[in-house]
């Protein structure tokens, strides 16, 4: 009878675990609708100011080895379903956060060349922060910052007029640009 309600206990203190994730998870800000920069996209459900936090990219903290194995993994069946699945993020020099959960709202922020938004590591939580003044139905953007070294593998599909093609962190642009064999003289 007493390892009964022990085990009682624990499943319910491992459900208020997973409802105060899922609460981290979620915003009164944003909600996931279909984005014509790929598949769902997360959008401004009312007007926000400029550096508003907006939403907590939350999801597994697990070590650079581990990011990895998984990332290589994700990326392998990606290829082979065509979902963009990767949803690392860097967190410290050791640690990332996998956002590869279902109630992670901001895994769905899409990557753009010209975001509206951008991720703040504040100690081990990464919350995304409108870049700009952001209004009611526009879709929440990132620069995903992907290194140039793979760029051919991350094209890049958010329309701006300074879209580059790849999605590469902008201070990458440059060396982008020469390996496209592009001027950025006009």
């Amino acid at each position: 009878m007493a390892s009964r309600k022990k085990g009682i206990k624990q499943e319910q203190i491992l459900h208020r675990k997973l409802v105060e994730l899922w609460k981290r998870g979620q915003s009164q800000y944003c909600e996931v609708r279909g984005s014509e920069i790929h598949g769902r996209g997360v959008y401004a459900t009312c007007f926000i100011p400029r550096e508003q936090r907006i939403i907590e990219y939350v999801g597994e903290r697990i070590d650079k080895q581990e990011s990895e194995r998984r990332g290589v993994s994700q990326h392998s069946k990606s290829l082979k379903t065509g979902d963009a699945a990767v949803y690392i993020f860097t967190l410290s020099k050791n640690y990332d956060i996998d956002g590869n959960v279902p109630w992670n709202t901001a895994r769905l922020i899409n990557h753009s060349c010209d975001p509206n938004c951008e991720a703040w590591i504040e100690g081990r939580r990464i919350h995304i922060h409108a870049l700009r003044d952001i209004n009611a139905g526009e879709e929440l953007t990132f620069d995903y910052g992907f290194d140039v070294g793979c760029y051919e593998d991350h094209p890049c599909r958010c329309g701006k007029p300074q879209c580059v093609g790849y999605i590469v962190s902008r201070e990458q642009w440059p060396e982008l640009e020469q390996r496209l064999g592009r001027n950025n003289q006009g």
